[in-house]
């Protein structure tokens, strides 16, 4: 907008026309003197431009700044409240973490459908299903349990067999920085290192039920309903173990058995104390 030569008032300074100005600053040459000020913020507050429909313009843009403005101030609002929301939730982790207390049963077992089996070696993650009743019902449910120290344990059972043949197919250590209670979409991302995806030749050797068993009924091997089940912190290092034996030949026994040291070390087991598998399958 070209203002070069209109005619403004100004309060103090009476009279002038204005002889330069970008986007930024205005300068207005006055009877005795020549002087600036911030454009367009000037004509809301000190100066008045004589010409209507010149005004109406610069109104116009006055208007449109303020709005830009506005918008600017919210969207830092908004901003200061997110970081000091992040800020909150930091500290509330580091709380938690410095006070976290082992839970003997930590860890995760899934039972893995068709669909997830396509995705969960490629994203890495799995989802806990939804609440089915209540006044919660439709929201994912959250992993209260899961900490740093948690695992993932993959499993899969063909539909044509039976329950005892169900097989552990991959498992991983939880993400760094993941606390359960604070999960609201139901999702639990892995590790950045420690995953493991098993062969299906693997699989065949790593039965579920070696390991797992519900201590009030000992002798069967059922997955009645649910997603998943919290699972015993020694069983899985006991699961690790074996995995490290299965791998010992392949490129990933390396990892294995870092995977394997670093889950005893979070876990605060005790590798030369371990026991040896004693699952419902070993009980039948």
């Amino acid at each position: 907008m070209n203002l070069i030569n209109k005619e403004v008032s100004h309060k103090r300074f009476g009279k002038g026309n204005i002889v330069n100005h970008n986007d930024s600053i205005i300068e207005i040459l006055f009877a005795t003197e020549s002087k600036k000020f911030v454009y367009p913020d000037a004509f809301g507050k000190h100066l008045k431009l004589h010409d209507k429909s010149a005004a109406h313009s610069l109104n116009m843009i006055i208007q449109k700044r303020e709005l830009e403005r506005e918008k600017e101030e919210q969207e830092k609002e908004v901003e200061k409240k997110l970081q000091l929301k992040e800020q909150q939730l930091r500290l509330e982790h580091e709380k938690l973490m410095k006070n976290h207390k082992l839970h003997p049963q930590s860890q995760m077992v899934f039972w893995c459908d068709e669909e997830e089996l396509a995705k969960v070696f490629t994203e890495w993650k799995v989802f806990t299903d939804v609440i089915k009743s209540g006044v919660n019902k439709g929201e994912p449910k959250k992993p209260t349990r899961i900490y740093p120290n948690s695992i993932c344990l993959l499993t899969e059972r063909d539909a044509s067999k039976p329950e005892k043949d169900r097989r552990i197919i991959g498992l991983y250590m939880v993400s760094k920085d993941f606390i359960g209670k604070f999960c609201e979409d139901g999702l639990i991302p892995a590790h950045s290192e420690y995953r493991l995806q098993l062969t299906d030749q693997e699989s065949d050797r790593m039965p579920f039920w070696k390991y797992y068993v519900n201590e009030k009924t000992p002798h069967k091997m059922t997955w009645n309903t649910g997603k998943y089940r919290y699972f015993d912190n020694e069983w899985v290092a006991q699961i690790l173990r074996d995995i490290v034996s299965l791998k010992s030949d392949t490129v990933d026994s390396e990892l294995a058995q870092r995977f394997f040291d670093y889950y005893c070390r979070m876990n605060q087991i005790r590798k030369e104390e371990l026991a040896e598998p004693n699952g419902a399958l070993l009980r039948a």
